[in-house]
């Protein structure tokens, strides 16, 4: 792996780098053919503010391979058929959301955005930690997938835990819903298409800030729980666009928040 001391890091400019965060943070130096095979190596395990970003980095790192003569055959299979790296199969997808967001970005103005900036990072770090892949970021969305029901639970309850105790722009923290549900989704070429996916927004939709909701489907998957941590059944709802009813239950432990209004349904 190639090594670069802080000292040397530090003279370098930022076109030396394939990515620059909104805080000025520099991620995969570019500036030699060593750096430039480290950069298409981690590439996957960076922490992007969002896919626009994420593009121009590539961009970068495929032009950096280009002027070094390094080679990224293997790297432009992976960047354009980011479907083989997805789970099939009976898959456990977590949808995040953030509860009044048109609210938050009225009362924080320009901050919103970095608000939303950093809670997308805590929560791809939780996802990654626990073995799920990000499938989908789009407005206030985050959509991950996991081959094990498991760990669905545990990045859920890490994010929940996590957002008091984080500093968050304008000092107001998001309040984050989420939905669990497992099934049988179709992979294609550009992500996973079925009515699983679409449970699984709906049952997001459903809770409120703070709550984990969570289907018996994913439930049955996730087997048994960690200590300390439960599922409260809720009942079984309609919810929209799904053909029949789908029980629900709510997430509990310590750390989490316990008492919400009812859920919405159909």
């Amino acid at each position: 792996m190639a090594n670069l001391r802080d000292r040397d890091r530090a003279r370098l400019p930022d076109a030396a780098f394939a990515y620059v965060d909104s805080a000025g943070r520099r991620r995969l130096p570019i500036h030699d053919a060593a750096h430039v095979r480290n950069a298409l190596a981690r590439f996957e395990r960076v922490d992007f503010e969002d896919e626009a970003a994420r593009d121009r980095a590539r961009l970068k790192v495929l032009r950096a391979a280009r002027r070094h003569g390094v080679s990224t055959i293997g790297f432009l299979a992976g960047q354009l058929e980011p479907h083989r790296r997805l789970p099939s199969g009976t898959v456990t997808f977590l949808l995040c959301d953030i509860e009044a967001s048109t609210e938050l970005l009225h009362r924080l103005g320009d901050k919103y955005a970095r608000l939303r900036t950093d809670l997308r990072r805590l929560v791809r770090s939780a996802v990654r930690r626990a073995g799920g892949r990000e499938v989908d970021t789009r407005a206030d969305e985050f959509l991950a997938v996991f081959g094990e029901a498991p760990g669905a639970l545990v990045a859920a309850l890490e994010v929940q835990r996590s957002l008091p105790g984080r500093e968050w722009a304008g000092g107001v923290a998001p309040k984050v819903r989420m939905g669990i549900h497992s099934g049988r989704p179709t992979l294609t070429s550009s992500g996973y298409v079925g009515l699983a996916v679409h449970a699984a927004a709906r049952i997001c939709s459903a809770g409120h800030g703070g709550q984990v909701v969570v289907s018996r489907a994913a439930a049955r998957a996730i087997g048994e729980l960690p200590p300390g941590v439960g599922l409260r059944g809720l009942g079984e709802h309609r919810l929209a666009g799904l053909p029949e009813a789908i029980e629900l239950l709510q997430l509990t432990g310590e750390g989490l928040a316990a008492d919400f209004p009812p859920l919405r349904s159909a």
